[in-house]
């Protein structure tokens, strides 16, 4: 993941409705908004502090609401093959609540170490030997317009008030979070916004930006849980999920009080640690973004996402060895636009404008080329030969300080080794042909075509790798876009003209393309979707 990770901002003036949607919500950052909810009539009356305890139980207690049983507390996985959820007496909860505030020494210290919490404990629910270290409300429904589902806690809905910023917002839900015990939820995104409002105790909430998937390892999508990570980030197993080993690097960590807000856009993972005994409720509502998708699309956008994933891994792939921003290759096509090529040309000795055309079209001698760009002749084909088994060859291969034409020799190109090499680190060739300025390069492979035309072909035909490939026809878009129309058309007339069918050059270098993309597109399905793809058929695992 290349780009920078958005910083989380934190606000003490409540925004209005409209600085929300315009300058907050649009950017999909998460946001903290301090003292956001102290207005609240729950602000004072659910303190356990202020005996709310009892002031919740007088309210619901004689409701029964489904709770989340798990027996790997204090963390809360999603996996329902990780939890069960139970029907619970909201008086029973509060009972446990209530135990375990009279002996606490100090029920405002927070100390985010759920791991060092252990799950003994002599409290039984119902007599099945369940602790209530192990019970969590998490995502109780006090408004459900979405699913239109009965809530058990509507009467807690007068105690709370929606944020005047959310006002214009259709809201799909709004939810009761409260535990007792220290508890951690494990890392997933949610299909909505949601503002996080924490109405007693506190929370610390590590953030990771959709980018951060290919490290988080989500679920697979056909699967109950495909929200949440598949990786333990107390304990990664590494040998499993290796990429988890950065997944740190992405984070960010907020602890929100009680009377704060926090904003999580859609599908930002998190992670959440709750102090005990802490209440909050949480809004949810779709994006504008989500509501405004027409089903009908869905596969377009499918198609382009993925697309604009794979270009950027292919970006991620060369960036590494300094390749810059992805541009379209035109592979000698001429394009209309006028290209600024001053002080460049092709060996280096002419800066004006109009006369190379002609120079092109006259046999390059090597004794007259610059030394940079001799070099870097002999550097090229020496890979080539390296790479490829000549026989019959007419004249040596020389040092770079030759003069004549040992710089390159010629012969008989035997045998094929095409390589199917991916990163430039793995691709001495390609390394080399980035190494290259546009216009050096294309001075050498006017000097190849002129003197060592079998050298040439046997790049294009034998020895360019898929990544070897994708650096080419780059470089050809950089020549273009530093030449004008009449230069760039006698180049590939030139270039194109050593081989004895010009088709399959073309072929050639579409093909590593392709193949370079292919490998791009089989990392994006792998690490975000965790689908393995051979090429040819999806295997999903």
């Amino acid at each position: 993941m290349a780009e920078e990770t958005p910083r989380i901002r934190r606000f003490e003036e409540i925004p209005s409705a409209e600085e929300f949607a315009s300058q907050i919500e649009t950017k999909n950052v998460p946001a903290v908004f301090n003292g956001c909810i102290k207005n609240w009539k729950a602000f004072c009356k659910w303190n356990p502090s202020n005996e709310g305890l009892d002031y919740l139980q007088g309210q619901v207690g004689s409701s029964t609401v489904e709770a989340m049983l798990s027996r790997s507390a204090p963390v809360f996985y999603g996996d329902i093959r990780s939890h069960e959820r139970v029907a619970l007496s909201f008086s029973t909860f509060i009972g446990y609540c209530k135990e375990l505030f009279q002996n606490r020494d100090d029920v405002h210290s927070v100390h985010f170490k759920p791991e060092e919490h252990g799950m003994a404990g002599s409290e039984t629910m119902d007599g099945s030997g369940d602790t209530p270290q192990q019970i969590y409300l998490a995502q109780v429904p006090i408004v459900n317009i979405e699913n239109g589902e009965r809530v058990q806690l509507e009467s807690l809905k007068e105690d709370i008030q929606t944020p005047p910023f959310l006002k214009t917002k259709t809201l799909a839900s709004v939810n009761l979070w409260m535990n007792s015990a220290q508890t951690r939820s494990s890392t997933h995104y949610d299909p909505h916004h949601n503002l996080l409002c924490i109405v007693t105790g506190c929370k610390q909430v590590v953030l990771w930006p959709p980018s951060a998937s290919p490290f988080l390892y989500p679920m697979p999508l056909y699967g109950e849980a495909s929200n949440h990570s598949a990786v333990a980030l107390e304990r990664p197993d590494l040998s499993v999920h290796p990429r988890a080993e950065r997944s740190m690097e992405f984070s960010q960590k907020v602890i929100i009080h009680a009377g704060d807000a926090l904003f999580i856009p859609e599908g930002w993972f998190h992670q959440v640690d709750s102090e005990v005994l802490t209440i909050a409720v949480n809004f949810w509502w779709r994006s504008d973004m989500m509501s405004g998708m027409s089903e009908h699309m869905d596969v377009y956008y499918l198609r382009r996402i993925l697309k604009r994933l794979a270009d950027k891994e292919m970006n991620q792939v060369l960036r590494s060895a300094g390749v810059g921003k992805m541009v379209t290759t035109t592979f000698g096509n001429p394009s209309n636009g006028k290209a600024d090529h001053s002080g460049c040309n092709f060996n280096q000795t002419h800066h004006g404008k109009g006369s190379k055309g002609e120079k092109l079209k006259k046999t390059i001698i090597l004794h007259e080329l610059e030394p940079l760009t001799l070099h870097s002749l002999h550097e090229l084909t020496s890979l080539v030969h390296e790479q490829v088994n000549v026989s019959d060859q007419r004249e040596p291969v020389d040092s770079p300080s030759t003069t004549n034409s040992g710089v390159g020799g010629q012969g008989n190109f035997n045998k094929i080794v095409k390589t199917d090499l991916y990163h430039l680190e793995d691709d001495p060739i390609a390394n080399t042909l980035w190494t290259f300025q546009p216009l050096i390069l294309q001075s050498v492979f006017l000097a190849m075509a002129h003197n060592f035309p079998r050298t040439l072909e046997a790049l294009v035909l034998h020895s360019l790798s898929p990544v070897g490939a994708e650096v080419l026809t780059r470089k050809f878009e950089e020549m273009d876009q530093l030449t004008d129309e009449e230069d760039r058309n006698e180049f590939y007339r030139i270039f194109y003209g050593v081989f004895d069918d010009q088709f399959a050059a073309v072929d050639a270098l579409l093909n590593g393309k392709e193949s370079f993309a292919r490998q791009a597109f089989k990392n994006v399905l792998d690490q975000n979707l965790g689908i393995n793809f051979d090429g040819s058929k999806l295997s999903i695992g």
